[in-house]
């Protein structure tokens, strides 16, 4: 065993990976959302080193544009959740006197 997984095997992970992210993301009510993108960042972070890793150690171009796509989802994710957390974050600032 080469220790390497398939392109077969790692589009499986990254789609079936992706829709039970939809499906847990849908069923989490409006008021939680906010709550879970932080989490959901810690998780994309570790996603990141993940695709950086197949992309650099990918034996087959496909496995590299594998990796790509699921670097470029879990940035989708950081990104946004940063974003959406600056913007609770500034609801709960002081407003400047002018």
């Amino acid at each position: 065993m080469s220790g390497h997984l398939s392109g077969t095997a790692a589009l499986w992970v990254l789609v079936l990976g992706s829709l039970l992210g939809l499906e847990l993301i849908g069923k989490v009510p409006p008021t939680l959302h906010t709550p879970l993108m932080s989490g959901a960042n810690a998780i994309s972070g570790i996603t990141l080193l993940a695709a950086l890793a197949l992309i650099g150690q990918a034996p087959t171009p496909g496995l590299k544009l594998i990796g790509a796509v699921a670097l470029g989802f879990a940035l989708f994710n950081v990104v946004g959740g940063f974003l959406v957390t600056d913007r609770m974050l500034a609801m709960f600032r002081r407003r400047e006197a002018n």
